[in-house]
């Protein structure tokens, strides 16, 4: 019996987990999983959480595949058009379809006005974020499967422990003599007989690769989450190459401060010297002279890019030219707008001189088709149930006030269909919530036939008759 419950109290609580992990990732963006083209860079009508946007996101895509091919640098591309046309989330595309591999960094104009740091050292932080070192390093390692593993503890505490590793590839089989510090890693890599592992041997970093192969058959050692791989073949002691990237900010922060990488956790990195940055750009020009190192200049995402002063602009026209250079992308909802820091007027509020350096890619509003199936793809996201008529209804409200407040009004949809002890949305609960929630139509007209009733109203009397 108290096997039994053990069995059963595992999956209950593992569901659950996975659960409350679906529930916290649930963002404004978290259903966008890239740009949704095909193999000739053709925008598909929904796929990877994007829809509709064809031509912008095809325009995005090749700059994609410029960029993975390393034939673009030290480029801009504006993304402009209405609010909620999806700019912010073609950005977010672009940056799943480069991977891991390229480094993408993201943050609004506002952040840079800070009484810390000035607003240039926090664009140059912002750029050098962007900018990846692909660092390649040899090592000497040990790989092979664990055959076996022998650990003693002698009579004498003094002497500490010893033991012995058989390791074996499909070629050979070595013994190895054990000293205690190799005893901890192998302990605490939690190493067993059937176990192909790698060895550092500079390092004595023991990680595992999975279990073999042979050892598929042995269900008492075999978890949900065990991986099986081929036993290694070859010598057991070889050269490998390892690569791994690391963005030129963090190399900064790691030779800038006395705590060295504590500061990347604690993000009070501060101004960092100029000396430091050219110390360390003329080490990684000399590391690509040699092969060791090769710049990945990745992407730089600034969203509300007419937030920006004089100053910054000025700043990004500079920075665009140097050789270390990320991709620059920026977005942008604002037509002919006052230059900040200025008196003078442009396009989308950016002086005309950064303007032109600029890949424009416009965006347009959604059809009407394209916000049912956004707002079923949230739907799906938030793991809710809409019927037929609540969806058409939401959709309406979606074209007659905006996609945003559309999509606010699901959650809100669902607790009232809770509260009726119901799983599924009908017509009654996005009712309830359009009640409870104004959109920016209903609010003004709210403020406009109340303004005298509120404290330091300005509003003159043609404008509260309108």
């Amino acid at each position: 019996m108290p096997a039994k419950k053990t069995t059963t109290a595992a999956p209950q609580i593992r569901h659950q987990v996975q659960d409350l992990t679906k529930i916290e990732r649930v963002g404004v963006h978290s259903h966008v999983r890239g740009l949704g083209l095909d193999e000739s860079l053709d925008a598909l009508s929904s796929s990877e959480g994007l829809v509709g946007q064809h031509e912008a996101r095809k325009a995005v895509g090749v700059i994609c595949r410029m960029i993975q091919q390393g034939k673009i640098c030290g480029r801009g591309i504006l993304l402009a058009g209405k609010p909620g046309t999806g700019k912010t989330a073609i950005a977010l595309g672009l940056a799943k379809s480069l991977g891991e591999g390229t480094p993408f960094a993201t943050m609004s104009a506002s952040e840079i006005f800070s009484l810390e740091i000035s607003k240039t050292e926090s664009l140059t932080q912002a750029f050098r974020r962007a900018i990846g070192v692909k660092i390649t390093e040899e090592a000497e390692v040990i790989e092979g499967e664990v055959v076996d593993v022998e650990i003693d503890r002698p009579q004498n505490q003094a002497n500490g422990k010893m033991g012995t590793l058989t390791m074996k590839t499909t070629d050979m089989e070595t013994v190895y003599d054990l000293g205690v510090k190799m005893i901890e890693s192998i302990q605490k890599a939690k190493v067993t007989a059937g176990d192909v592992i790698i060895i550092d041997k500079a390092s004595g970093k023991v990680t595992k690769l999975g279990r073999s192969f042979a050892r598929s058959r042995d269900y008492d050692a075999v978890g949900s989450s065990t991986k099986f791989v081929q036993c290694p073949s070859g010598e057991l002691q070889k050269r490998k190459t390892t690569q791994h990237v690391v963005t030129l900010h963090d190399i900064d922060v790691i030779n800038s401060r006395q705590q060295g990488f504590l500061a990347l956790f604690s993000g009070d990195t501060g101004e960092i010297r100029a000396e430091v940055r050219e110390q360390i750009d003329s080490k990684i020009t000399e590391w690509r002279e040699e092969g060791k190192a090769e710049v990945v200049p990745g992407v730089l995402f600034i969203d509300e890019v007419h937030m920006l002063d004089i100053e910054c602009f000025s700043f990004l026209n500079r920075a665009l030219e140097n050789e270390m250079s990320p991709i620059l992308v920026v977005a942008t909802n604002r037509g002919l707008a006052t230059i900040r820091g200025t008196e003078y007027k442009s396009p989308h509020g950016i002086p005309v001189d950064l303007l032109d350096r600029l890949m424009i890619v416009k965006t347009s509003p959604y059809a009407e088709q394209d916000i049912r199936r956004i707002l079923e793809i949230r739907c799906d996201e938030e793991d809710v149930v809409v019927d037929g008529p609540a969806m058409e209804l939401l959709t309406k409200i979606g074209t007659e006030t905006s996609l945003r407040y559309a999509i606010n009004l699901i959650s809100p949809s669902s607790t009232a269909a809770k509260r009726r002890k119901s799983m599924t949305i009908e017509v009654e609960d996005v009712s309830k919530a359009y009640t409870l929630f104004l959109d920016v139509k209903r609010s003004v007209r709210f403020l406009k036939e109340f303004a005298s009733e509120y404290a330091y109203n300005e509003l003159d009397e043609e404008d509260m008759e309108e």
